[in-house]
């Protein structure tokens, strides 16, 4: 006999994983989202299974978390100042692949931002799109990820290099 759930799992898991990582800006946290939301997935599988998208009603669980995770005003942790099995900041993109990079610098942005550019820059979702799957207005998406962009153009963040035109018609 035949689980199409976990068939489900074992075939989309590792890419919820990375979703859940873009939306939280760690790995680990990206694999505790995906697993809250197969959880709610599960729940919903009788209706989602044959006919429905249980990809996009996980996805769909994992993003509206992350952007509610970001309007919180306490997540439980409290980061230290130094990791002791991370490279010195001055060392970390030499060290680091390109993936490392941009989860660092999604990382440093507020949840609610992190969440805007994955769903548009990611997932290629239309302002008006993630919009209503956020459940808030065009203006505020807008105003989220203009103001993500300008935190990853800062001239001593990890991404600064990737915003600096070298081509002399640009400037």
């Amino acid at each position: 006999m035949s689980d199409p759930f976990g068939e489900f799992v074992t075939s989309r898991y590792p890419a919820l994983v990375r979703y859940g990582a873009l939306l939280t800006g760690d790995r680990g946290h990206g694999e505790d989202l995906a697993q809250d939301a197969l959880v709610k997935t599960y729940r919903a599988w009788r209706r989602l299974h044959p006919e429905g998208d249980p990809e996009a009603y996980t996805r769909q669980v994992m993003t509206r978390a992350a952007w509610r995770a970001g309007r919180r005003l306490w997540r439980f942790e409290i980061p230290a100042a130094v990791l002791p099995d991370r490279p010195a900041d001055g060392d970390f993109p030499e060290r680091q692949g390109t993936a490392d990079v941009v989860l660092a610098a999604l990382r440093d942005l507020p949840a609610t931002q992190r969440v805007v550019l994955v769903l548009r820059y990611w997932a290629g979702l239309s302002e008006q799109e993630i919009a209503a799957q956020l459940g808030c207005s065009a203006g505020t998406v807008k105003s989220r990820a203009s103001r993500a962009i300008t935190a990853l153009r800062r001239a001593d963040g990890p991404l600064a290099d990737a915003f600096t035109l070298t081509d002399d018609r640009h400037r």
